[in-house]
This record gives C-alpha cells, sequence and structure tokens, in this order.
C-alpha cells in the first residue's frame, strides 16, 4: 500500500493560520492534520508515504515522508496535484489518495483499507450531523452522491434537496494495483480544452474526475462510515472543533480526544 497526500493548495480560508505554512501544516488541538494521518497510517502499518507540496513546502518535513512539489500549485487544482504524483501508479501496488486537510478515526483508514474494488471512496452517511454544526445551511456547502447499491454513479454536483444527498464524499480514496496505470491513461486520454463542472482541465475537482471515470464505465465502490473524521476548511472549522473537543462536547462527531 502506498498513500499520496494531496497537499499542495494554499489554503486561503483558513488565513491566518496558513499565512506561512501549508493547510495540512495547521494544528488542531496542537497537533498538525498531517500527523493525525501519519498517526493512523502508522497504525495500520503504512509507511510507504508521499506528499504533494506545493505552498510553502519547506515547511512540510517529517521523516520518512517522501515529498514531491506541483510547482504549478497556484494555477492548478486537486487532479493536476495528484498528477504530479502519476509515477506512483505503476501497478506495483495498491494507492490511498488523501486530502491533506482532513482527520479521521484509524476505524475509518481501516474500512477503505479492507474493502475491496478497483476505486474505492468512503462516503459519510450521517454527514449532515457534521455539517449542521458547521453551518446554517449544510445544504449550501455539501455536493450530491447517488448510489445504485454500493456503487456510485453521481458525485461532487451542486443538489437541490437532500434526497440528492445519499453520503458525503470525504477525500479519501483507494485505487487498487490493477487499475492503477489505468487510472493516469484516462487522465492523459482527456481533453484538454473541455470545461469539467465549471472548471478548465488544470483546475478540475477531483470529484470531477472521478465522475468522468464513472462515466466511462469504471465501477467506483462506496465505503460508507457514520461520522468519525472532520474537515478543516475555513477559520470557523478549525474553532469550532478545538472547542468543541476540549469540552467535549464533540464525541459524537469525532471521538479521538485530541489532547491526549
Amino acid at each position: 500500500m502506498r498513500v499520496v497526500i494531496l497537499a499542495a493548495g494554499q489554503g486561503t480560508r483558513l488565513r491566518p493560520h496558513t499565512n506561512h505554512k501549508p493547510k495540512c501544516m495547521v494544528e488542531l488541538c496542537g497537533k498538525s492534520l498531517v500527523d493525525y494521518q501519519l498517526e493512523a497510517f502508522k497504525k495500520a502499518g503504512i509507511n510507504d508515504v508521499t506528499v504533494v507540496a506545493g505552498y510553502c513546502e519547506d515547511k512540510l518535513v517529517r521523516d520518512g515522508v517522501k515529498k514531491i512539489l506541483n510547482p504549478r500549485f497556484a494555477s492548478t487544482n486537486m487532479v493536476s496535484t495528484l498528477m504530479c504524483a502519476r509515477d506512483l501508479f505503476d501497478g506495483k501496488d495498491d494507492v490511498l489518495i488523501t486530502y491533506g486537510d482532513i482527520v479521521y478515526q484509524q476505524h475509518i483508514l481501516d474500512a477503505i483499507l479492507e474493502a475491496e474494488g478497483h476505486l474505492t471512496l468512503t462516503i459519510d452517511k450521517e454527514w449532515r450531523r457534521l455539517w449542521s454544526l458547521r453551518m446554517e445551511n449544510p445544504l449550501e456547502d455539501a455536493e450530491t452522491l447517488k448510489l445504485d447499491g454500493d456503487k456510485i454513479i453521481e458525485l461532487g454536483k451542486k443538489p437541490t434537496n437532500y434526497d440528492q444527498i445519499q453520503g458525503q464524499y470525504m477525500g479519501l480514496i483507494k485505487v487498487s494495483s490493477d487499475k492503477a496505470k489505468e487510472l493516469i491513461q484516462v487522465w492523459e486520454s482527456m481533453d484538454r480544452k473541455a470545461v469539467y463542472d465549471g472548471k478548465d482541465f488544470d483546475n478540475m475537482y477531483l470529484t470531477s474526475f472521478i465522475q468522468h471515470l464513472i462515466d466511462i464505465g469504471w465501477p467506483v465502490k462506496a465505503v460508507p462510515v457514520e461520522n468519525g473524521w472532520l474537515e478543516i476548511d475555513t477559520v470557523d472549522d478549525l474553532e469550532y472543533y478545538e472547542q468543541m473537543i476540549n469540552t467535549g462536547l464533540h464525541t459524537e462527531i469525532f471521538k479521538k480526544d485530541c489532547r491526549e
């Protein structure tokens, strides 16, 4: 198993915390987001970890963690960052892809590591509990995710009602070794001049790329979980989570006390 952490972005909505360091180095209860992930990987016996860095990359240094740079981090988005690590998709190992601004309990990681399938994604079936704490209108920030059995058939669109959201995409993805090379080939064959969910090729969202894979026939399997993770996207997120965790009121969403 190989891990690729996507951590090249500037994290503008977390400023001033990201004025001089990348988003994944922002601390939640005294520990950086990336260190929560690295601890989870270590407990799962995963030692092959690569981070794709960009903004303030000199601040992102961890023993045993390899680093690849996205030199165009300021003008590209998540898929372009991922493809900076495309040499790791050589078919020798499964590849776990994770956003750098999320933290998750060990059982979330274990669930996707144990899941079978060419392309698997964790989805939070109880996402509204978390989103309702973060914002007044969860529908405004959520994305569609539609299922056919355990297969995802749509994700990443703007929802008009809650029925269109059968789970929430988390940013934790596993690609099997036998499909890794093909994943890169699909990306290389895509139309560079097309628009993907309102974004050009260099700035397409990872959900748009996954939707493209679905549309051309890839089976994308959902790995359902119920909370147990956090996404730190804004200053309000960070302040709220720290308050809730430190007062013990956040146990329904994220049971680990990060002070330990």
